[in-house]
Parts: C-alpha cells; structure tokens; sequence
C-alpha cells in the first residue's frame, strides 16, 4: 500500500512530476474519503431517512411515495451519497490544503488552517440551522397552503431533494465570513468599503435570501436573519483580519 502523501515545506523544491504524483495521490485519497464517506452513509442509510422524515407533519401526510421500481434503491443511494460527502469533506479540505500549503510561508500558512479550520465549524453549523430551523417551517408552511384544495402526498425523491437543497444552502450561506475574509485579505475589499456600502450589502443579502431554496416568504425571513448577522460579523471580523495582516506581513518579512 503506497504511503499518504508528504507535505513539501515552503521553498522545498519538487520537478513538475513530482508534484503531479502528489496531486494524483492526494485525488486518490479524497476519493477513497469519499468512497468510504459513502459506505457509511448507507450503512445508516434508514436513520438517516427516518431523521429527514422528522420535520414533516405528523398523522396528516405519513411517509414520502415513490413511483418505479429503481427509485426507491436510488433515492437511498442518493441520500447516502450527500452524507458521504459532508464525512468526507474535512478529508478533501485537508488534502486540498496540503496540496498548496508550500506556496505560502509559515504564517500565511497558519491563517488558512484557521479559515478551514472556521470553515468546517460554519458549515456544520449551517446544516443544523437548515435542518431544525428553516427545514421545518418550510414543510409546515408549503404543505399547510391551499391544504383544503389539494390532496397533498409527498414523492420521496423531491421530499429529499428539497430537505437536501435547505441544508446544503444554509451550510454555503454560512460561508459568508469566510467569502469575505478571503476578499479582505486579498485586497479586493476593505472594511472601510463595506461600512460605507452597507445598504447595498445588505440588498444583496436580501436578493440572496429570495434566491435560496423554500420560495414561500416565511421561509425567505428565516433564511434572511442569518445572512444578515453573518454579514455584519463579517465586516467585523474583516476588521481584525486588516489590523493583523501588516503585524503578519512584517514578521515575515524579518524572518531569514
């Protein structure tokens, strides 16, 4: 069994081969993060449904439908491969980091495993947020309208693909600082930028929020708050990040 990848220090040279061995191996091993991600997730591929099917009202709709004989194995399939991913992303994070870690200097490189680092905490956080907060005022909402005109079933496929798509938005809105910081720390924004454009910030968080998944407006508020306050913390945050980066930039600068 070939070994993990060894991570180049910063100025080690490597020729052109070497680091397309590296980065083949590095793929290799996000696959097989991936591969064994998905395991997992089929393994506990009922309580994961069974925790899906936990925001939908009870005693009035039961369990989602499905229609053909492959949907219900692909349905499952498809479920646990979301799962697999989300396990397997710290994996892909790190071996993505690692990969371009050797271009940046000791301090930089410090800074970026602490973004992938805020970057992983937020995404968790996004997802629960989704799942406890928006995904359930979503199906009480979209179901409960016009309940008196419709017979209202729910086809397992959609269902899931819906919950998903909540979950997967919330854990890329909340992203936001990181987005911000990046651009900060690029010098593409600046916090005086932000402060005085706030209000456009702010329409564009709003038309975010109309964007997101859940097309009904109590679902759009609920999505809006969390954009807001990641948005004002961002700028916040951004702030220290402009503070810190000279101190770093000049202790790079001394080190021999």
């Amino acid at each position: 069994m070939k070994a993990l990848p060894r991570r180049l220090q910063h100025g080690e040279e490597a020729t052109l081969v070497e680091h397309l061995d590296e980065l083949r191996t590095r793929l290799f091993v996000c696959l097989g993060a991936l591969l064994l991600g998905l395991i997992v997730g089929f393994v506990f591929h009922r309580h994961l449904i069974h925790w899906l099917n936990r925001p939908l009202p009870e005693g009035r709709l039961g369990r989602p439908i499905t229609f053909g004989v492959a949907e219900p194995f692909l349905t499952s399939f498809k479920i646990s491969l979301y799962a697999g991913f989300l396990l397997a992303l710290p994996v892909i994070l790190w071996q993505l980091w690692a990969f371009f870690a050797p271009a940046m200097d000791e301090a930089h490189q410090r800074g970026v495993v602490l973004f992938v680092f805020l970057a992983t905490a937020l995404l968790a956080c996004g997802v629960v947020f989704g799942y406890f907060v928006v995904l359930p005022a979503a199906v009480h909402y979209l179901t409960n309208f016009d309940k008196s005109l419709y017979d209202v079933r729910l086809r397992a496929r959609d269902y899931y693909s819906f919950a998903t798509m909540v979950m997967l938005a919330m854990a890329v809105v909340f992203e936001l600082p990181i987005v911000v910081l990046a651009l900060v720390r690029l010098g593409i924004l600046s916090t005086a930028r932000l402060r005085r454009e706030r209000r456009i910030g702010y329409f564009v968080v709003a038309c975010i929020a109309v964007a997101l998944p859940g097309i009904d407006p109590v679902t759009t508020v609920i999505e809006g708050i969390p954009l807001a306050i990641l948005y004002e913390a961002s700028i916040w945050l951004s702030v220290l990040v402009e503070r810190r980066s000279p101190r770093i930039e000049a202790a790079s600068l001394s080190e021999p």
